[in-house]
């Protein structure tokens, strides 16, 4: 098994003699939402049809349909139940696949921490925690070789599972808001519009949340501006290519690369133009979820266990991620700065994110609505929205007592 966490970076702010917010040197923009986007937003947000409180099992969510018996239920500060014990133990072997190495970010780090404390051994689980890719989790995830993993976003699980009639399950959603942002050399634009006609570098694709943050600006994919594929991981290499004007980044990783380097650029961040997202998701399939509803949900309890305490403690759980990394031989080069500064930008977002009421990794049955109809607006879906029904559980907040804290066995 492995693990490794550490996080602690303050970032300062200031503004600028236009008003501009700028962030060490980069400056941000706050616009408004544009007209279609804005649209999906609003009617996403009052059209209740189309969305279930995280209570309701009928809704778009789902939840269980009925209260453990008093023989399998979890009691804070008592003894873990025998029977209970057993149903876990009969589920087997649980695999967890990461996103991205062991690296120290949101829906990765909470599995590391919660494995090295032994918190899924107290509850009678076997655990296998894997490095993996995110991209590459969703197949396995959906053929149950896998049965969690971690993903980016709602709408890459939402979207992997209408394309492929796939039945996955989001349980925990920790950040609020998009983790993308879009990295610009520097003197390139003051504003989103000035981008009209770039060219810029993806190593993939464009994530939703950047595109709908351009269609702000009534900039388009293919129509007024360009990407092209780039090689590696490296961002200060892509940032010195010279055919484009920037590149999309996580927020939480390549702008923190680029300071330690030295390198000037300009963010431009889809949060400050009003464009909703998610990030640090951790999914299942509803085949395990169904067979083994026990063992899903202390899966999950150990797991936001893990969570709170990485953020209770960020650099802590950093340092302890990146020892895991290069005990497995850090094929990908992480590094304890860059680990660090990952885990404080996400455990800030989650912090500043989790709305009044409710605990980190709880989802939102509206915000996922929104997210959705967001990015549709702005044709990130050529062939339409995928649904969200079925596509969420609310499991996560019975996991939590009424003040916050995981309801967790003595």
């Amino acid at each position: 098994m492995t693990h490794s966490y550490d996080h602690d970076q303050t970032c300062t702010s200031h503004r600028n003699s236009s008003g501009a917010r700028t962030h060490r040197g980069r400056p941000r923009h706050r616009a408004a939402l544009g007209a279609g986007l804005a649209l999906a937003v609003l009617l996403a947000a009052c059209g209740g049809d189309d969305s279930a409180e995280p209570s309701d099992p009928t809704g778009a969510g789902t939840s269980p349909d009925s209260e453990p018996s008093a023989e399998l239920a979890v009691v804070a500060g008592e003894p873990f139940p025998a029977e209970r014990c057993a149903a876990n133990a009969a589920a087997g072997t649980i695999t967890y696949h990461t996103g991205f190495d062991y690296a120290a970010t949101a829906s990765i780090i909470e599995v590391l921490v919660a494995e090295v404390a032994g918190y899924y051994d107290e509850l009678c689980l076997d655990v296998t925690v894997t490095p993996g890719f995110s991209v590459a989790n969703y197949p396995l995830v959906a053929a149950n070789d896998v049965q969690f993993a971690s993903a980016g976003s709602f709408s890459e699980v939402a979207t992997f599972s209408e394309a492929n009639q796939a039945d996955l399950v989001a349980l925990s959603v920790d950040g609020h808001v998009p983790i993308d942002a879009l990295i610009v050399k520097p003197g390139v634009a003051a504003q989103l519009a000035d981008l009209a006609g770039a060219t810029f570098g993806i190593k993939g694709d464009l994530p939703p949340s950047v595109r709908a943050m351009l269609a702000t600006a009534e900039l388009a994919d293919g129509e007024d501006y360009h990407t092209v594929l780039l090689d590696g991981f490296d961002p200060a290499a892509h940032l010195a290519v010279p055919d484009i004007v920037g590149m999309p980044g996580w927020k939480s990783n390549e702008p923190g690369a680029l300071e330690r380097a030295g390198i000037e650029f300009e963010l431009f961040d889809p949060s400050d133009f009003g464009v909703p997202g998610s990030f640090g998701l951790i999914y299942t399939n509803r085949e395990f979820l169904d067979a083994h509803p026990t063992a899903a949900e202390d899966f999950m309890r150990a797991t936001l266990r893990g969570l709170n305490e990485a953020i209770a403690d960020p650099a802590a759980a950093a340092r302890a991620t990146f020892e895991l990394a290069e005990s497995n031989g850090n094929p990908n080069f992480l590094s304890l700065d860059g680990e660090t500064f990952r885990w404080a930008t996400d455990a800030a977002l989650i912090v500043d994110t989790t709305p009044a009421g409710s605990f980190p990794g709880v989802p939102i049955a509206d915000e996922l609505s929104i997210e959705i109809a967001a990015y549709n607006a702005v044709g990130v879906y050529p062939d339409g929205a995928p649904s969200i029904e079925g596509r969420w559980s609310d499991l996560v907040a019975s996991l939590y007592d009424a003040d916050g804290t995981v309801i967790w066995p003595d």
